[in-house]
């Protein structure tokens, strides 16, 4: 027996969309007889204001202008348009002394708003399209002289101790959550590790002959390449390989 593409086919999706869905003939029950709850949609914006609530008896006036708060078009640059399922079926007049309810807009509605302002802010993504806005880049030298950035923080490290670096502060704080993980799993202090003080901490090491990671552990990987980041199972794309300074020696993936 062949299936309808995209038909749902397993018993406990079809349960879970019967009891997701159950209230969905119901869902304006529970509103007052004066309330309405309607959809406002605008020309200029892709943006979409669920379910707004109205009373029958505001008027037109109010109507206006909280649609001028939710999209800033003011209200004598609005044209109403009333629709229902994506039909329009009437157009607000001009006269804004009427109540909402005399146009007979029922729950589930949709009020769509026309700007016929010329020179609306709002037109070619204005409100919305966020490649159009200037990013603000930082020079090296003003991010030097900031204080509470990363780059501050490991200075003053570094004079506490000269030995100090984020890549081993990295690598550090890498083992402390993994060697944390371990023990609230298995009640006991991972390989490397041990209690000082009933204080999970390090083992001393000798790293002085430890090399730093090659170029065989970035092999095959490259910028563009999609990724998993583990733990987290966290997805990504590959945006620079290569060696970092600051950090210290290795080979570095920023994803």
């Amino acid at each position: 027996q062949k299936k309808m593409a995209g038909q749902i086919n397993n018993q406990d999706m079809l349960a879970l969309k019967s009891y997701v869905m159950a209230q969905d003939g119901h869902k304006y029950a529970q509103l007052h007889d004066d309330t309405v709850m309607i959809d406002i949609t605008h020309s200029n914006l892709v943006q979409r204001h669920i379910e707004l609530r109205f009373d029958k008896h505001e008027k037109i006036e109010e109507l206006k202008f909280r649609i001028h708060r939710q999209t800033g078009t003011p209200p004598d640059y609005q044209k109403l348009l009333i629709k229902q399922a994506g039909q329009v079926i009437g157009e607000i007049g001009p006269d804004d002394s009427k109540m909402i309810g005399f146009y007979g807009i029922e729950s589930g509605m949709e009020i769509h708003c026309v700007d016929l302002n010329p020179y609306s802010a709002s037109a070619n993504g204005g409100y919305e399209d966020v490649s159009k806005i200037k990013k603000y880049k930082m020079s090296d030298e003003e991010y030097e002289k900031r204080k509470g950035t990363l780059r501050d923080w490991a200075k003053k490290q570094k004079q506490k101790d000269a030995t100090f670096t984020l890549e081993r502060h990295a690598k550090e704080h890498a083992a402390m959550v993994e060697a944390n993980r371990y023990y609230k799993q298995t009640g006991e202090a991972p390989p490397g590790f041990s209690f000082v003080d009933g204080k999970l901490t390090a083992d001393p090491k000798d790293e002085e002959n430890i090399a730093p990671p090659g170029t065989e552990t970035v092999e095959g990987m490259e910028v563009g390449n999609r990724c998993e980041v583990q733990p987290g199972a966290r997805r990504g794309t590959v945006m620079f390989v290569g060696e970092i300074e600051e950090i210290g020696a290795g080979h570095w993936v920023g994803v």
